[in-house]
């Protein structure tokens, strides 16, 4: 049965979607079979994944609106044992039809769990805010992953995302747990940095990944290439840090 993951914070540019789609290429390298969810209007992890959001094309929204079964969304990106459900702009209204729906906390989790056999791991990228969209990813999540900015503000509106983890372990979803964090955007050569790396530390503890994200130009050119890094620079630092991140959660994930 597969693991259920989503990638989360409130904040936005702190490399959630780049860490989503690099770490599910790598993942599906090593030969586990991979779905990405993408759960966020803006569609970024679908083009960032070579998939044409321009393309008239069935996504989650046509699922939860019953129009299509889930089948009929997973698209086979060019990579090996690594599928999409892909999003676009039409999503912004499912957070609006969600709300009249009953059980609508949970409407995602009954959409997965029919699919849940035919992967190892499924990883949802949920949209920069605290909505219905990423209640639903985390109410169908086994854990959440947390990608934070090595910056002052790192810290900031983290409790609101830790808070909403919280309520929903309470009502909805006692299995969930936080995953991992990871630091992304880090500049070692900054002070400060480091300051608000032992921070982040210390808040989580073992649950921050060794593998730090560098801050890097090619990390940041390769979704307008539609490739993950993995393929668009694959000597790069950030290529690099993204196979050491993928290694050290598959390890994790062994225990």
């Amino acid at each position: 049965m597969g693991k259920i993951i989503s990638f989360a914070n409130q904040k936005g540019g702190v490399g959630k979607t780049t860490t989503a789609i690099n770490l599910a290429a790598y993942v599906a390298s090593f030969g586990k079979k991979v779905l990405v969810v993408d759960m966020d209007p803006q569609g970024n992890a679908t083009s960032g994944l070579g998939i044409d959001k321009n393309q008239k094309m069935a996504t989650l929204y046509d699922v939860i609106d019953g129009e299509v079964g889930i089948q009929e969304v997973i698209k086979q990106t060019k990579f090996e044992n690594l599928k999409i459900i892909p999003a676009t702009v039409d999503l912004a209204g499912a957070e609006i039809e969600l709300v009249q729906m009953r059980n609508r906390e949970k409407i995602v989790k009954n959409i997965l769990s029919g699919i849940l056999p035919n992967y190892d791991f499924v990883f949802i990228d949920c949209p920069p805010s605290l909505g219905l969209l990423t209640v639903n990813a985390l109410t169908a999540s086994n854990s959440v992953v947390i990608p934070i900015q090595c910056e002052f503000f790192a810290l900031e509106g983290l409790s609101q995302l830790m808070n909403t983890i919280k309520l929903v372990k309470k009502h909805l979803n006692p299995e969930i747990d936080v995953e991992g964090v990871i630091l992304t955007m880090k500049d070692n050569r900054s002070n400060l940095i480091q300051q608000v790396s032992q921070e982040i530390k210390r808040f989580f503890g073992e649950k921050v990944y060794e593998t730090c994200i560098p801050r890097s130009i090619r990390l940041a050119e390769a979704p307008s290439h539609g490739e993950p890094i993995m393929t668009y620079d694959p000597k790069s630092r950030g290529a690099v840090a993204y196979y050491d991140l993928a290694s050290e959660f598959l390890k994790r994930n062994k225990k």
